[in-house]
């Protein structure tokens, strides 16, 4: 049995090639979520009026890979301090988001964000934890954009 989780760490394309390259992750596809547009475009989301966030759903074996270690990744790829802002690129579907799939994926995140927030972050964390909504998958041409650019090496 699979599992999905999803996450938003800036730009999309290369939280996706991180997530892409962990053993255990089946799958994955860059979109938008937990915004108020139904179907949003990609100009839509980077005018700020759908409230999405650039984010990856992904598909994962449980029995190869836990949602723990996921969190570990995420945690240990971005800048979770930072408000609506990952390096250059500035804006709320830029934020730092989990977004989970059930009551005990929610327990694990808040429990790591109170960790990570204690050891690593020193209460700097703004990541916001929220029920996941509907997924919007993003255009074609955004699903795997490193990996398609011959940049697949290139992480968040």
């Amino acid at each position: 049995m699979t599992e999905k989780a999803c996450f938003a760490a800036g730009c999309f394309w290369g939280v996706e090639e991180t997530f892409r390259t962990t053993p255990g992750v089946l799958a994955t596809q860059v979109g938008y979520c937990n915004g108020s547009t139904q179907k949003p475009s990609y100009e839509q989301v980077c005018r700020h009026g759908t409230g999405h966030a650039e984010a990856v759903e992904l598909e994962f074996d449980p029995s190869k890979v836990s949602y723990d270690h996921l969190l570990d990744v995420f945690w240990n790829n971005h800048n979770p301090t930072t408000l609506n802002r990952q390096g250059p690129d500035v804006g709320d579907q830029y934020r730092s988001g989990i977004f989970y799939h059930s009551e005990a994926q929610k327990k694990s995140a808040e429990a790591s964000k109170e960790k990570m927030n204690k050891e690593k972050f020193k209460g700097k964390i703004v990541t916001v934890i929220e029920p996941a909504q509907t997924f919007w998958r993003a255009e074609d041409y955004h699903q795997q954009y490193l990996k398609k650019r011959g940049l697949d090496n290139c992480h968040i």
